[in-house]
């Protein structure tokens, strides 16, 4: 999987199909990289690795009921990076707060592989 393009719009199905964790296997890097806008729970912008990754995932998962999710684009910038417009529908399990969130992730992709991903808050 080398063609940005054909990488990046799989990225946007696998989210609409929430199929996001076949995605973590099939398109990132091992080293991925990845950073959100604002420190997570455990006091850290950012996490390095495949394995980290996932348990990113797995918290949100679990720290989150997911009423609806929809991932727009691909939005195509030069030879190696694309983005997607992400907006939510979620509650957070410990406090039941319920919130519309949409955000910005830019993806830098390697010999056909996601290395880096950034997330940008409204």
């Amino acid at each position: 999987m080398t063609d940005l393009a054909t990488l990046a719009q799989k990225a946007v199905d696998y989210n609409n199909q929430c199929r996001e964790a076949e995605l973590l296997d099939e398109a990132y890097s091992a080293d991925i990289e990845s950073f959100e806008a604002g420190p997570m729970p455990d006091g850290s912008a950012g996490v390095k690795g495949l394995p980290a990754l996932k348990g990113k995932w797995e918290w949100w998962e679990g720290a989150h009921e997911i009423h609806s999710s929809k991932a727009e684009g691909p939005f195509i910038h030069g030879e190696d990076r694309f983005g997607i417009i992400f907006e939510m529908d979620v509650t957070e399990k410990a406090s039941g707060e319920r919130s519309h969130m949409k955000e910005l992730a830019i993806y830098t992709v390697s010999e056909g592989k996601i290395v880096k991903e950034e997330f940008f808050y409204t």
